[in-house]
């Protein structure tokens, strides 16, 4: 199993290198970032100083979305970083949530983000594609390489990601509700002719290291919170009691009131009062190394490929170093 981590890009972004080449000489392999231009600084800009940080990282964002970048933009910076640092970048994309709705924009089309997955590869791998009914390429483009991992909640959207993804984002770590969607992006992927296991699972969730469990939980309870957005958006769509979509995922957001972007992602989140200890237990890793260990052993057994460890708390060096010195080579077994 590979490790990667998951930080927001808060100023200073000498913080956010200073942890990810802390992350690379845990045994990390990937570094992922929030992507949302308004309530951050921009990530690509701080994917180059990374990467001149690091030896064998690789980064990128969890997640971009079609609608804040033209995609030959998206596939140009991709290509650009390849060229420059050979390789080192995963292109993380979805629909789009903080980084639309702060702008007054609604997430994209799941037709669009299909569309763009396509050819956003196209394009950093050096082929032709259409954007906007026009022929594009990069024509400095030699032996670019952009597996594109696609973000995914509800049975349309893990279809598509089966269909099209190199890989699959799921942001929560319930073993339950991991063992159904990663079989559904299997089966979709065996439908469309594809190796179902050539289909990387990435698993992302917060961990917090430590006996305080209490403590952990506060730290950690913004995390329903957020996949609680995209829950609401599920049963706005769907229904509440569709069969579409597992009710272990909707039913703890009957009490959500809304939702305050200004503390998205962060500890603390005023807006996060309504999601209960069990969501937090379930959705994140919580406690001693031990129990890190014994619920990614089952997580690796359904097939996750990468656990990504959102570090948005205030034990982020602890993590890092407790996943390092004892969590890390356990899973090497």
């Amino acid at each position: 199993m590979d490790f990667g981590l998951v930080l927001q890009t808060d100023p200073p972004a000498s913080r956010v290198i200073s942890l990810m080449k802390r992350a690379e000489r845990n045994g990390f392999t990937h570094g992922w970032t929030f992507d949302s231009a308004v309530l951050w600084q921009e990530p690509f800009v701080i994917y180059s100083q990374i990467l001149a940080n690091t030896t064998s990282l690789k980064v990128g964002p969890m997640v971009t979305n079609p609608g804040t970048r033209t995609w030959e933009v998206t596939a140009s910076t991709f290509a650009t970083l390849n060229d420059m640092f050979g390789n080192r970048t995963v292109c993380g994309i979805g629909r789009g949530d903080s980084a639309m709705r702060v702008a007054g924009r609604r997430p994209n089309t799941l037709a669009r983000l299909g569309e763009a997955i396509e050819v956003i590869r196209d394009l950093a791998e050096g082929r032709e594609a259409e954007v906007d009914g026009k022929p594009l390429r990069l024509p400095w483009v030699r032996d670019g390489e952009l597996p594109v991992w696609m973000a995914a909640y509800g049975p349309k959207a893990l279809a598509l990601t089966g269909r099209k993804a190199d890989g699959f984002i799921l942001q929560l770590a319930d073993p339950f509700l991991t063992e159904w969607m990663v079989k559904a992006v299997r089966a979709a992927a065996a439908e469309a002719g594809r190796d179902p296991d050539s289909v990387t699972i990435c698993v992302a969730a917060p961990a917090y290291v430590g006996d305080d469990l209490a403590h952990a939980r506060e730290q950690c309870r913004w995390f329903g919170g957020m996949v609680g957005n995209h829950v609401a958006d599920l049963v706005s769509r769907y229904g509440e009691h569709s069969g579409m979509v597992p009710e272990a995922l909707t039913e703890y957001i009957k009490g959500r009131e809304g939702y305050d972007y200004s503390h998205h992602g962060r500890a603390g989140n005023p807006s996060t009062d309504f999601v209960p200890d069990e969501i937090v237990d379930r959705f994140c890793l919580l406690g001693p190394p031990e129990a890190h260990i014994e619920k990614l052993r089952v997580l690796r057994d359904l097939g996750v490929d990468q656990f990504a460890v959102y570090d948005m708390h205030d034990a982020q060096e602890t993590t890092i170093d407790a996943y390092g010195a004892e969590i890390i080579p356990a899973l090497g077994d």
